[in-house]
């Protein structure tokens, strides 16, 4: 895999901790950055990607009112707790 170069500010706190955790590791603070920055990266794109699916579906009216959820939630404990609400479906 081919690989570029960048520039990134950081506090001196965190230089100074990246840097204690390159030496005590054997790694180079370059292959740290790089692993967290792909850790972000991979959680964030995740995320934004579900997130997206879920408009999506609310979009075509695949979702569950706030007023269903809300009173089965607030049924929680009860003797009458109510089923869990189902989606609604286009």
């Amino acid at each position: 895999m081919s690989s570029t170069t960048f520039t990134v500010r950081v506090d001196s706190a965190s230089k100074k901790r990246l840097e204690k955790l390159a030496k005590s590791t054997g790694r180079s603070r370059s292959f740290l950055t790089a692993e967290a920055i792909n850790e972000y990266l991979d959680a964030n794109e995740w995320q934004v990607a579900g997130i997206k699916r879920a408009i999506a579906s609310l979009d075509r009216g695949e979702g569950v009112s706030h007023t269903g959820v809300k009173a089965w939630v607030e049924s929680w404990g009860s003797t009458n707790e109510r089923p869990r609400p189902k989606r609604s479906k286009p």
